[in-house]
């Protein structure tokens, strides 16, 4: 038999994915829940045969224990109510900007642009 070599072997499962609108990744045939946070931004999904982790730029964002059985779904509870409350305040009416905040222009502004008025009197007025 030859030695062990010095390093361990690489074991397990590696993955590089953009989080989906359903805040879920698909280790093997099973899904698990990730934190709503980051959807959109790109996940590092790491699996060996007793958990998956996901992490977003080094961060921990889902750590689940690794489910054997096919098909099933794996929901965090924290994920949940993070993902409501993240629907809520998508939902929620953003107040309108200010109107005064300078954007107000002259009316008379166009009427000279569009040629009906000239220095203050409409066209065709006899000074």
């Amino acid at each position: 038999m030859l030695p062990l070599p010095p390093v361990p072997p690489a074991v397990g499962w590696v993955n590089r994915v953009r989080l989906g609108r359903d805040y879920y990744v698909r280790v093997d045939s099973s899904d698990y829940s990730v934190d709503p946070i980051v959807i959109g931004r790109f996940v590092d999904v790491t699996a060996d045969l007793t958990k998956v982790e996901v992490r977003h730029q080094g961060r921990l964002v889902a750590a689940h224990d690794r489910v054997w059985a096919r098909g099933m779904t794996i929901t965090d509870p924290a994920h949940l109510a993070a993902a409501k409350v993240l629907r809520e305040q998508f939902q929620r009416p953003r107040p309108a900007p200010d109107a005064d905040a300078g954007l107000r222009r002259d009316p008379s502004d166009y009427d000279r642009a569009f040629g009906l008025i000239d220095a203050g009197r409409p066209v065709g007025e006899v000074p």
